[in-house]
């Protein structure tokens, strides 16, 4: 999200100091990078080149196609080549080289950019004698290459920070110097020839898999994304959640759930959405009676949810079918009941918190009322939901996000206000492509990391350490994988985290006997958790921006929201029903097991939001919370506790979902039954 998106989603929101929404807006350029902000003749060549790689990538999308057919097609190699010869200079060019250099385009930016992209251009003339010269690669492509390495690391350091390219480096070096480590890890080793030809030459390392994605889907998602933000979809969808849940006593935390689901899916950024809906919407959690920290963990919350929800989720999802060879419409099914059970446990715990905050009815009436509104910005819910119904008409995702992006622009003449005119068009064009350079510099330096993993044999190595320190047990072979994800994910972005771990921990799980998509969606869910984990804990911390709390307590209420994020996964690959969440037939089972396990886990979410807010029908008492705590576990992971309880008393343990259905049922009924103690409502998260 490029800058100067919360003006144009959020207006001028009453209660938001300007101070705030700056120190916010950091926030976001810590996520996505420092960025420049030019005028003049700078500003008008950096929009150029930026609109000029948006169409080039939408024309890569469609040529070929019909009524297109008689356009040269632009092959996948140097698809990837022009793609990256793009970002570099864009990178160079938006990202100062630091701080102090900010606002200005400076001769050794053009010159790094150029030198960067006159080398694709290198490749891309080679054509197949530069890529057949991969085992040997002559003296030029070796000088070549390492200058292209060294540039690439540089745009990385610009755009995301200094972690990615000294972990890649951290890579470089294990590659370089495999004969002189102890082991297990020591490996015969390889020079700078090899590691040049197997990283830049071949498709198995920059150009391999994450660029081929961000070529071909993350540019054109973006682009979509942009046209759904200029066409003013972001500010319906709040203004729908508002109207739609407005003048009710929980009107606020609902509006935040909403809203956050329905921007989150176009946006697939945690830290701007966090910021976007919190700049409407803190006012009002505000004058509804929401103590400030646990009104920042609501928004992070909500925010993170849009990583994860369907029709775009994150940058790593599109990653996550070209790795399993799936189409991304599987991505997006599998994807369904996961975000239904998040955002659904998200509304129990803003539930509970009217409750427990003595949430007041606030006014949220508009100029236009709920009908008014949807009749005449409507809309835009068929721009959001276009991408689904062409891929099940039967195009590829490339084709279907070329379309509804064609969809949303047509649209956006319904009205006047929200007409892409020709010059919100250039702009529109150029977000599109700046939006992709945080994502696309961050996929090709983790083309490195992949490399080096497949020519090393680094990723079968690590599994078998970690199964080898888990004693074959999958419980601890997850558990292992989830701190490993985890940390990682505190140092780098969801994408970068997401690749890292897909190729060197995944291997574990799945020689374990888990299937590929539940063990990749563990690791995707996992790596999303870095959004609002400190010490890099970026959407809590843009949230306690906005609402003037504590970054820490908001970062604590924000786990407490995610609650489901850390424990959804772990029914994916332990539960023999779990892949019934992923929308998959478990082995010998039916539709019914995807209901049941769908039902039993929203149950048990209830019971663990009941016990961690520490209110169910009233205050709970401290023995009240540790039942309803046993009764979420028992639901939620009926089949591994099942195992436990039979490993302990030798003999086969059922019906444990039952029980803890009767445990959170005798909970409520005894609130029920007894008269609630008089008492004030809580003031604090």
């Amino acid at each position: 999200m490029a800058e100067g998106t919360i003006p144009a989603l959020a207006g001028d929101p009453p209660g938001i100091s300007e101070d705030a929404l700056k120190k916010a807006e950091e926030f976001i350029e810590a996520d996505e990078g420092v960025m420049n902000r030019l005028s003049g003749t700078a500003a008008t060549t950096a929009t150029t080149v930026a609109v000029v790689m948006s169409l080039f990538h939408l024309y890569a999308a469609i040529a070929g196609a019909w009524p297109f057919g008689w356009a040269p097609i632009i092959s996948t190699q140097p698809l990837r080549y022009a793609h990256v010869a793009f970002v570099l200079v864009l990178s160079f060019m938006l990202f100062p080289t630091a701080l102090r250099f900010r606002h200005r385009i400076h001769w050794w930016d053009l010159a790094l950019g150029l030198i960067g992209a006159g080398i694709l251009v290198y490749a891309i003339e080679g054509g197949d004698d530069f890529t057949d010269r991969a085992t040997m690669p002559t003296q030029l492509d070796t000088w070549l290459g390492v200058v292209f390495i060294v540039l690439l690391l540089e745009a990385t350091r610009r755009t995301t920070g200094l972690i990615v390219p000294i972990i890649s480096l951290c890579f470089i070096a294990y590659a370089y110097f495999g004969p002189y480590l102890p082991q297990p890890w020591t490996h015969r080793g390889f020079d700078v020839g090899q590691l040049v030809g197997h990283l830049f030459v071949t498709l198995e390392g920059i150009f391999g898999v994450p660029v081929d994605v961000s070529s071909s889907l993350i540019i054109l998602f973006t682009i979509y994304g942009a046209f759904l933000q200029h066409s003013g979809a972001g500010k319906f969808f709040i203004d729908f959640s508002m109207a739609l849940m407005g003048n009710k006593a929980n009107s606020a935390g609902r509006t935040v759930v909403l809203s956050s689901f329905l921007l989150g899916g176009p946006s697939g950024s945690g830290v701007a959405t966090t910021v976007t809906i919190g700049a409407v919407a803190y006012p009002m959690m505000q004058r509804a009676g929401f103590e400030k920290n646990a009104a920042g963990g609501l928004l992070a919350a909500g925010g993170l949810g849009a990583i994860i929800s369907p029709p775009v989720l994150g940058a790593a999802a599109f990653l996550i079918a070209e790795f399993l060879k799936i189409s991304y419409l599987d991505v997006i099914w599998m994807a369904a009941i996961p975000t239904c059970l998040y955002y659904l446990s998200l509304l129990f715990m803003v539930e509970l918190d009217a409750k427990r905050f003595g949430a007041r009815v606030v006014d949220t009436s508009k100029d236009l009322s709920l009908w008014q509104l949807t009749s005449r910005y409507g809309f835009h819910f068929f721009s959001l939901i276009s991408i689904i119904v062409f891929m099940l008409w039967g195009y590829s995702p490339t084709l279907s996000v070329f379309w509804s992006t064609v969809l949303t622009f047509a649209l956006s003449f319904l009205t006047r206000e929200t007409a892409i005119t020709p010059k919100r068009l250039v702009k529109t064009l150029s977000d599109g492509s700046v939006q992709v350079l945080t994502a696309a510099t961050t996929c090709a330096t983790a083309g490195i990391i992949v490399g080096v993993v497949t020519l090393t044999g680094l990723g079968l190595k690590f599994s078998s350490i970690v199964i080898d320190y888990a004693g074959g047990s999958l419980l601890l072979t997850a558990i292992y994988t989830a701190l490993i994800v985890w940390i990682v994910g505190l140092a780098v972005p969801v994408t970068a985290s997401y690749i890292i771990c897909a190729v060197i921990a995944a291997p574990a799980m799945i020689k374990l006997g888990v299937p590929d998509v539940a063990a990749h969606m563990f690791i995707f869910y996992y790596a999303v958790l870095s959004e609002v984990s400190p010490p890099t804990a970026l959407s809590p911390f843009a949230a306690a921006a906005i609402t003037g709390g504590d970054p820490y307590k908001t970062t604590m209420q924000a786990w407490k929201y995610t609650l489901p994020a850390f424990l959804v996964p772990f029914v994916f690959v332990l539960d023999p029903q779990g892949l019934g969440l992923l929308l998959k037939v478990p082995k010998d089972g039916s539709w019914i097991d995807i209901v049941e396990i769908t039902l039993k886990t929203a149950a048990g979410l209830a019971a663990l939001a009941m016990a961690a807010q520490g209110w169910a029908l009233r205050r709970t008492t401290l023995a009240e919370r540790a039942l309803l705590t046993l009764a979420g576990l028992l639901l939620v992971f009926p089949s591994l506790i099942e195992g436990l309880l039979e490993a302990i008393v030798g003999r086969d343990i059922n019906y444990t979902a039952t029980f803890g259905l009767i445990i959170a049922g005798g909970v409520l009924l005894k609130q029920r039954m007894q008269p609630a103690p008089p008492e004030a409502p809580a003031a604090s998260g």
